[in-house]
């Protein structure tokens, strides 16, 4: 026997206020009796401090409690039945309205982090009495935020100038490139929306060491309020390589950068946790002692490297 949750959007992609509606498809060999037919559906921000970016007192708080952001339940069949042999279908539906008694807090998107965790599960389980195990299926659908409840006018992608030099690296570089020196630049996204992608130009006008790579990292900062302390931990989304080689001096080279579904979401800065964005060009130069470090971490400052960050604000329109 089998149970399965689906729902009439493919996609599960729904918005507050919408309903959803879906069916809870059995396939059974024998007929089941039933107590009663209940499906859940949770909505919740998972908090989490690592060991890795905590102290001996933050690792008190290693888990923090869950905010509860919607928690409902809706009896599809409230009175005992029998599920017949075969395949049978039971249709459910309710409401992502923030109206009802049951939501506890405002709807914030779907978002998939390595410390925050924001899910919407639909749980339906058929209640066999007590004597019998229920049957039980979970299914996730993803929340994107009302253009109604954002918190100001959409804006247009705003480009950002730089320029990144050895006058701009706080870090030791190769001696090389301390004296002979090396200039890009550019202009960025630093405000951009879920549906359009970070886009951009760089040029490198001159550099005294070829160029081994170039490329854009996407990063999230999770922020996290554990006892009295903010517990902030930067990673890794995704990094793209623009250029692989050295590049043709004054050359301009296109930055396109997709954001990734439930890995981005608009900035989120609520009370117990922040969500937040930065976009970093990396740099890396020809150099012997690159190849002793062949799995080297873009993030961390090598004098074969130059770097800038600059904070990306992701939005919905």
């Amino acid at each position: 026997m089998s149970i399965e949750l689906k729902l009439s959007r493919p996609s599960r992609v729904y918005r507050p206020g919408e309903s959803v509606e879906g069916k809870i498809i059995t396939t059974l060999t024998t007929s089941v009796s039933y107590h009663k037919i209940l499906v859940t559906v949770n909505g919740t921000v998972n908090l989490q401090v690592r060991g890795g970016v905590a102290g001996v007192i933050e690792s008190l708080y290693s888990v923090v409690k869950p905010l509860c952001i919607i928690k409902k339940s809706t009896e599809v069949a409230s009175s005992a039945g029998k599920l017949a042999p075969g395949r049978t279908e039971i249709p459910f539906s309710f409401s992502l309205s923030s109206q009802e008694n049951g939501n506890h807090g405002a709807f914030y998107e779907t978002f998939h982090g390595g410390n925050i965790s924001i899910q919407y599960l639909i749980t339906a389980d058929i209640m066999r009495g007590y004597l019998h195990k229920s049957l039980s299926a979970t299914l996730e659908f993803i929340v994107e935020s009302d253009k109604a409840s954002l918190a100001g006018p959409p804006v247009s992608p705003e480009l950002v100038r730089f320029y990144i030099t050895q006058d701009t690296q706080k870090h030791q570089l190769l001696p090389e490139l301390l004296t002979g020196g090396f200039r890009i630049t550019g202009k960025i996204s630093t405000e951009c929306s879920l549906t359009d992608p970070v886009s951009g130009e760089l040029v490198v006008e001159a550099s005294a060491v070829p160029i081994r790579s170039i490329d854009i990292q996407l990063l999230r900062i999770e922020s996290i309020l554990a006892g009295e302390r903010i517990i902030a931990d930067t990673s890794v989304i995704q990094t793209t390589q623009i250029a692989d080689g050295d590049v043709c001096k004054s050359l301009t080279l296109p930055i396109y950068v997709i954001l990734p579904r439930l890995f981005v979401c608009p900035t989120v800065l609520a009370g117990p946790f922040l969500i937040e964005f930065q976009i970093s060009i990396v740099i890396s130069f020809q150099s012997e002692l690159s190849k002793l470090y062949p799995k080297s971490d873009l993030r961390t400052p090598r004098p074969w490297s130059a770097m800038l960050t600059l904070p990306l604000r992701v939005f919905r329109t």
